[in-house]
């Protein structure tokens, strides 16, 4: 049996034009390389899975190919790709703070830092989750951050900036990378599941971007547990069953019901939400995000708005123009303060309850009491 490599690494970006969503990042760094005003030292900051490693790998090799092409990409060809390539280069060197945090540490970093590159142009040195370094640590590399060496280069990655200590902070060239949008992740989904002779629904990429909120390495770990799931055929109803999503279908039929004043078939629908397993709090926060598309549906300036597939778009723009804003304002107003106050709630089913009622009753102009639960 083959060796099995999971899509985050298979697919792992080797260019800065193959990175998702961060080329406000890549642009800056290639600018840089352009006119050979590098920073001794950056620091990549950001969510999980947006790139913050792939990209300090790609500027580490970049900046030592001795024949970059015309766009600031390394060639993959001289001596110094080829052995990044092949995981042997000389001149880069990665370390995990996570595990390696301590003072003795960074000592042994900093002795090896002053020892000059044998071939290439530039040492540089990856330290990934920066922020675990202890204090003591921090003290011990400030003075080496900010007068290395010239061929020394140091990028910094972390997932909480506010954990790096002030000192270093200002040692450093800053880059703040962003969650990824939603379609950027779908376009990547479809070119892997291209490759990987994968068939699947646009709605169920959707899906799997939505899930991994902004993070490209979770989506793609879904992805590949999804077509285990599937048998290679991604499925909307597969991927919710899957992912223990509510069905946004349940959504646009309770807003339906509350249109019709139907308070029986509203708690006839909810009894059936809970027999698939979802409690009161994921089903109330999933309403408020309901209505809350509903109300940037309203207005074709704020679609834009919308994390969700153009069937879905069309769907929420429907029945928005026939609730009309005042129903979908007093809505968000009740699912909102019953999702704010559920946790206190004693009775929680009779909470929701309470919340449909309210919803359903609004089109009868029935006078209700303004607390319940």
């Amino acid at each position: 049996m083959e060796n099995y490599i999971v899509s985050a690494r298979k697919y792992r970006p080797s260019t800065f034009e193959s990175v998702v969503g961060q080329s406000h990042i890549t642009t800056t760094l290639k600018n840089a390389i352009r006119t050979g005003q590098l920073a001794q030292a950056f620091l990549f900051c950001g969510p999980r899975g947006v790139g913050k490693t792939t990209c300090a790998r790609i500027l580490a090799k970049t900046i030592n190919c001795t024949n970059p092409t015309a766009d600031m990409e390394a060639c993959n060809e001289c001596e110094s790709c080829r052995s990044f390539n092949s995981s042997a280069s000389m001149n880069i060197f990665e370390l995990d703070a996570a595990s390696n945090n301590s003072v003795d540490d960074i000592r042994e970093l900093v002795k090896q830092v002053y020892i000059p590159p044998q071939t290439g142009r530039y040492k540089v040195y990856i330290i990934d989750e920066v922020h675990m370094l202890s204090q003591a640590a921090f003290n011990a590399f400030l003075k080496t951050l900010e007068e290395p060496p010239a061929y020394a280069k140091f990028i910094l990655a972390t997932t909480e900036k506010h954990k790096i200590i002030p000192t270093i902070l200002s040692r450093c060239q800053v880059f703040d990378f962003k969650r990824i949008q939603t379609e950027d992740i779908v376009k990547h989904l479809e070119f892997v599941a291209g490759n990987e002779d994968v068939k699947y629904e646009p709605d169920a990429l959707h899906i799997i971007a939505q899930k991994a909120e902004g993070g490209l390495r979770d989506a793609l770990s879904i992805f590949d547990q999804l077509v285990s799931f599937t048998g290679g055929n991604l499925t909307y109803k597969g991927c919710l069953e899957n992912l223990n999503m509510l069905d946004s279908d349940y959504y646009f039929r309770f807003v339906d019901m509350f249109r019709a004043g139907d308070v029986s078939s509203a708690l006839l629908l909810y009894q059936e939400v809970i027999d698939k397993g979802f409690d009161g709090q994921h089903f109330i926060t999933g309403m408020s995000e309901h209505l809350r598309n509903l109300m940037v549906s309203i207005d074709p300036a704020t679609h834009k708005l919308l994390d969700c597939g153009e069937t879905a778009r069309q769907r929420f723009a429907q029945q928005s123009a026939a609730c009309g804003l005042p129903l979908l304002m007093k809505l968000l107003e009740i699912s909102s303060d019953y999702e704010y106050r559920f946790r206190d709630a004693g009775n929680k089913r009779l909470f929701i309850e309470v919340a449909l009622m309210k919803m359903a009753a609004l089109m009868k102009n029935l006078q209700l009491p303004q607390t319940a639960g």
